[in-house]
């Protein structure tokens, strides 16, 4: 009983968070450095999961571009896939802890098919700012640059989970980081250390 509560208001509770995040948007004074250019390449798109509230800035840069996001499997996850559909954006269920590879597989079909695909590099557990291996293999296997999105807020609260999930305060000053980041010709444990180091740059300590 507790379980189907839970699902049937799954499309309220997602509409509510998705209503929240465009006042946030929308009412945010915003400014947008782009370190590198982007142009029209077709990325894998990356961003901490504290800074998930502010995923619209994709759909700023890319307001038609075919997109997924890698979602994890926990009910959770539903409300987040739910969010996404308002921003026509695709989820891939799966996490490093749940259906791995079968997300990486859908992922890969869906980079073929033109889609750039969103992921966390940190989530859907953490630790906070680690990165797990899913981005590097995609981007590496297709040649892909990575698309690094972050961004600071001058005021916001900042909650006591794990990954220190950030809400930027209804008109705050919001400055997004945008940059491209190629890790062709690097190894595996090289990649992963440079992105961190790069996503790195603009987090919140």
């Amino acid at each position: 009983m507790k379980k189907y509560i839970y699902i049937s208001t799954i499309p309220i509770l997602a509409f509510v968070i998705y209503i929240i995040m465009k006042l946030l948007w929308y009412t945010a004074r915003k400014s947008y450095r782009y370190i590198t250019p982007i142009g029209d390449q077709q990325h894998i798109v990356a961003c901490w999961h504290s800074d998930l509230l502010m995923i619209p800035i994709y759909r700023y840069i890319r307001p038609d571009r075919a997109a997924s996001a890698i979602i994890s499997q926990h009910k959770d996850g539903e409300i987040v896939a739910k969010v996404l559909s308002y921003l026509s954006i695709r989820s891939i269920r799966g996490s490093t802890r749940r259906g791995a590879r079968r997300a990486l597989l859908e992922a890969f079909r869906a980079i073929r098919s033109g889609e750039e695909v969103q992921i966390s590099p940190d989530g859907p557990k953490g630790p906070r700012y680690h990165i797990h291996d899913g981005i590097i293999a995609l981007a590496t296997k297709e040649h892909l640059p990575i698309m690094i999105i972050g961004y600071r807020a001058d005021r916001y609260w900042q909650l006591n989970s794990w990954d220190r999930f950030v809400i930027p305060k209804p008109f705050a000053k919001i400055e997004f980081y945008i940059q491209s980041l190629s890790i062709d010709g690097l190894s595996h444990d090289e990649a992963k250390k440079i992105l961190r180091a790069k996503m790195l740059e603009f987090a919140l300590s």
